[in-house]
């Protein structure tokens, strides 16, 4: 191990634990300043997010949300590409689910389930498709072509919504309401098929198995497929893949296809698992808090799960400060915006401290 460098296990598990512990500190110390109680703010953030089944299912709702999300900043990164377009590409997924639901007719919520997946993720990674394009073809960087198309998406769906999805005589700009036999199992119907009890309020569904099913999958496509070896090796040093071969053009729209697909999935989960209908604020900004949990979980998917659920319990957590204690929200979102700090934009801050302490360890 060199100067400056930290074994893996450290950078992956050591390194974003100290990122959160310093940012709860800090969240203490204001929660402290306004005459509240830390500890109790926390006890109450757990006991509200993993105290009951009511709490996880909340918590499993919205960490299903930016699996998908922080999956699809994960895969782009793994190719150094930064896709910050997983909000744009989510909204659009959505109007895919919302036309394959309202359309067509189908007998069962199963089938309506596979094409409503596929729509989302065909629609995400169309919207993709073109930043991707773009980025390999014109040379107009990533970040600003998804940063606008985030913009589009949101004008494009309101106009859709108002002009031409949404009911006669209606003043909301959302769609009719999806046919029942689209509906998905709520996460307690599935597990009262093995007689394990589970509130019946929260919208968790079987979304949520599907995001699970997705990090296997994207873990599979990166580490064990020759596209993967290609994506991760066009990451580490585009001069040196096209050299052995591999076309830089090929690999930036294969990545932002596939990191556009995951993102419209999201839609599945929110529109057709959620709201049984397409409403404008259907994303409600998991496509950006997707970034930090692709930036905490180190673009790994087992670490992307981790910290979807963390991220999940500060939404569910915060929910309930907000509710039974006189926190103000925007305080509530402050605490968010620390985890998203220091987890992203100052994790070097964090870092370096931790590799000066294994390289003087490893000098003795």
């Amino acid at each position: 191990m060199s100067r400056g460098r930290i074994p893996h296990w450290a950078d992956v598990t050591l390194v974003p634990l100290t990122s959160v512990v310093l940012a709860f500190i800090i969240s203490g110390i204001l929660i402290w300043a306004i005459g509240e109680s830390p500890w109790g703010a926390l006890k109450l953030m757990v006991e509200g997010a993993f105290g009951s089944s009511y709490g996880w299912g909340y918590t499993l709702y919205y960490a299903t949300n930016f699996i998908f999300t922080g999956l699809a900043v994960a895969v782009a990164f793994q190719a150094r590409l930064f896709n910050i377009g997983g909000e744009g590409q989510a909204l659009v997924g959505g109007l895919g689910v919302a036309l394959v639901c309202l359309y067509i007719p189908w007998p069962h919520w199963s089938l309506a389930l596979i094409a409503a997946s596929l729509g989302a993720a065909v629609f995400g990674a169309g919207w993709a498709l073109i930043p991707g394009y773009l980025q390999a073809r014109r040379g107009s960087h990533i970040v600003i072509t998804t940063i606008m198309f985030n913009f589009i998406a949101a004008s494009l769906l309101g106009y859709v919504l108002v002009n031409v999805l949404r009911q006669q005589g209606s003043q909301d700009p959302s769609s009719p309401r999806f046919p029942s036999d689209t509906a998905l199992p709520k996460l307690h119907e599935i597990l009262g098929v093995f007689g394990i009890p589970f509130s019946t309020v929260p919208p968790v569904n079987i979304s949520l198995l599907i995001a699970v099913a997705m990090c296997f999958a994207v873990w599979f496509m990166l580490w064990r497929t020759r596209l993967g070896y290609q994506i991760r090796a066009f990451g580490e040093s585009e001069p040196a893949a096209e050299y052995a071969g591999i076309s830089p053009v090929r690999i930036t729209i294969y990545v932002m296809l596939i990191s556009g697909g995951l993102a419209g999935l999201m839609a599945v989960n929110s529109v057709m698992g959620e709201q049984q209908r397409l409403v404008l604020n259907a994303v409600e900004g998991a496509g950006f808090i997707g970034i930090a949990v692709a930036l905490m979980g180190r673009n790994h998917p087992l670490g992307v799960f981790l910290a979807a659920v963390l991220f999940g319990f500060l939404y569910q957590g915060g929910a309930e400060l907000a509710l039974w204690t006189g926190i103000p929200r925007e305080l509530i979102v402050v605490i968010q915006a620390l985890v998203i700090l220091f987890t992203g934009a100052l994790d070097n801050m964090v870092r370096i401290p931790i590799a000066r302490l294994f390289a003087l360890r490893g000098a003795r």
